[in-house]
């Protein structure tokens, strides 16, 4: 008898674990979560209208909705219009008393809706967006969820176009801060405060990549605006950019020293080849002219002068400096030739004059009588002649010793001082004068905009 109760025992036991079995198994949830929503949703039940009440769902304290988001994509930076554009994963979460509902015992984690006009939303706008547009490819790219304590998660990925006020003094050794601001449009600070989610409220994608910038980190902080309706809360994430040098090196600062090179050798040609001086010279000077309107139609037209316009303004100086001084060289060259001509002449001149006087002489001197005979004064020194000792004290001041001259004078010295030789003297200085001057402006702008980038961060 007693393995017999035992038996009818656990039959008894395992058919009610059977029946609880099939009784759950024949729960649909999916008609439990449309029972739920009919039932928090319903006609008559919720007014999408009313914002959710305050903390513990006192109706005087503003509502809290805590916002984070995360950063997908930044795909340009537009220095020309001073604006960026961004890809994101946008969420806003608050608390709506009215929406709470039974988990049955848990298993109901939450409920999605794709549709955001059928609960209460926060009326945030973005204050810097110039351009912006919601993802619908394949389904809008968008979601609802709602939670047995009556918490909503909003979900959005949008992309947006924002405003980027930029100073570009230090352009392109500059850094540049560009902010993201969201605010609310109608609700003030007594009704609605937006808040920003504690722990890691700005997430970035890993793999960013910028073609010309570097993302160095980012900020987030509350700007709130006070206007004569009100004061309106507001959030914002200011997101710090440093330019990348190498792109700007190797397309302008390298070909601007090299055209500025390459207009140095015209002072090693020789001074009578016209022709390749003056087209290395305009070449250089235009092609110079070419690059530096490049750069300036990248960016805008701004009224302070910024670093690349002090280098290419220099470089333009040094290359236009080369072609006007072979404009020097020239008009040196052509001076010293029409003076050396009209010495030439003038040599000619009194040659022609001395030879005239020659034979006027020795015809007077056929004319005379051969018998005359002339005076010979003996060309020896008497003692106490004091005319002789004087002309002797003039020789011996005039044998003195040279005294030794600088280095510099030494130099010029290589170089005859007539007229026609000034021109190969100012090609020879142009040589030193030039490289020296750039090197000294290198050492100067480096070390100024170098520092200031170095002041800024």
């Amino acid at each position: 008898m007693g393995t017999g109760h035992y038996f009818w025992a656990i039959f008894y036991f395992t058919s009610l674990c059977s029946a609880s079995l099939a009784n759950n198994a024949k729960i649909n949830f999916r008609e439990k979560e449309k029972k739920v929503l009919d039932q928090i949703l319903g006609a008559g039940k919720y007014d999408a209208r009313i914002r959710p009440s305050g903390i513990n769902g006192t109706a005087n304290l503003p509502t809290l909705v805590q916002v984070n988001m995360f950063l997908r994509s930044i795909s340009k930076i537009d220095d020309y219009k001073m604006e960026y554009s961004v890809q994101l994963t946008f969420r806003e979460q608050w608390t709506d008393e009215r929406l709470k509902f039974d988990d049955i015992q848990g298993r109901l984690k939450y409920l999605t809706l794709t549709e955001a006009n059928r609960v209460w939303m926060p009326d945030l706008f973005f204050s810097n967006e110039k351009e912006g547009h919601f993802h619908n490819i394949i389904m809008p790219n968008v979601y609802i969820r709602i939670f047995p304590n009556g918490s909503v998660l909003y979900s959005i990925r949008i992309s947006l176009t924002l405003a980027c006020p930029m100073n570009l003094k230090l352009y392109p050794l500059d850094r540049q801060i560009c902010s993201l601001r969201m605010a609310s449009y109608g609700w003030t600070t007594n009704d609605l405060v937006f808040l920003w989610k504690e722990g890691d409220p700005v997430q970035v994608v890993k793999n960013l990549h910028l073609p010309r910038f570097t993302l160095e980190k980012f900020l987030t902080d509350y700007c709130n605006s006070k206007t004569n309706t009100g004061e309106y809360s507001c959030l914002k994430v200011d997101l710090l950019f440093k330019r990348e040098f190498s792109y700007y090196l190797i397309q302008i600062y390298i070909p601007c020293c090299m055209l500025v090179i390459v207009s140095w050798v015209s002072f090693w040609l020789d001074q009578g080849a016209v022709p390749a001086r003056v087209s290395l010279g305009v070449t250089t000077l235009l092609t110079m002219a070419t690059q530096t309107s490049g750069i300036n139609a990248s960016l805008p037209p701004v009224s302070y002068t910024k670093a690349i316009d002090v280098w290419t303004g220099v470089c333009l100086t040094f290359v236009f400096g080369a072609l006007l001084e072979f404009a020097l060289v020239n008009y040196a060259s052509r001076s010293g030739l029409n003076k050396a001509n009209m010495h030439k002449e003038n040599m000619k001149k009194k040659r022609r004059d001395l030879e005239q006087a020659s034979l006027d002489a020795a015809s007077d001197l056929l004319d005379t009588d051969s018998n005359a005979t002339f005076a010979m004064k003996p060309l020896v020194r008497h003692p106490g002649d004091p005319l002789a000792l004087e002309k002797l004290r003039q020789c011996e001041v005039h044998m003195q010793p040279p005294k030794r001259p600088s280095c510099c004078k030494t130099w010029l010295s290589k170089f005859p001082t007539r007229q026609c030789s000034r021109s190969k003297r100012i090609d020879v200085i142009s040589r030193i004068t030039f490289p020296l001057v750039f090197a000294l402006f290198n050492l100067v702008y480096w070390s100024t905009y170098l520092f200031r980038e170095e002041e800024d961060e």
